[in-house]
């Protein structure tokens, strides 16, 4: 999935609207992660903090009932795409370390970890964070249970 020039922008307006609603601080005291909600159906990108409330929404026009068998992991990569372009203005979200900045589909459910900011370490991650991780901890587990 390609991103207009128009898509790109609405996105960016977001990204800086959670800033604007969480405004750098020498001492953040708000722990929070934010939660990127994507609707394949009606094409709105909304934002909400852990408690649910709403920070801010946009209707992307091109994500509008999108069939896409892939339309997640397209949003995915555009989303990561235009964090990591960001990374300057979520630096500086007025938040906790660590937070994270997560993907859900409209149903609430975790699509993909899109960005980790740790004290001076930020992940943008491309995929898994520790791929095979299940298979080590399955057979460390059938290790110890021998």
């Amino acid at each position: 999935m390609k991103a207009s020039e128009q898509t790109i922008q609405q996105i960016e307006r977001a990204i800086r609207k959670i800033g604007q609603k969480f405004p750098s601080t020498d001492d953040p005291t708000l722990l929070t992660d934010i939660h990127l909600r994507v609707s394949q159906d009606s094409g709105e990108l909304l934002a909400y903090d852990d408690d649910d409330n709403e920070i801010t929404r946009c209707v992307v026009e091109e994500w509008i009932e999108n069939k896409d068998d892939a339309f997640y992991e397209g949003v995915t990569h555009i989303l990561r795409h235009e964090l990591k372009r960001l990374e300057k203005v979520v630096e500086d979200y007025g938040l906790l370390k660590p937070f994270h900045i997560v993907l859900e589909d409209d149903e609430k459910e975790s699509v993909a970890e899109l960005y980790i900011a740790d004290g001076d370490t930020v992940i943008i991650s491309g995929g898994d964070l520790m791929p095979g991780l299940d298979k080590e901890l399955d057979r460390f587990l059938k290790d110890l249970m021998k």
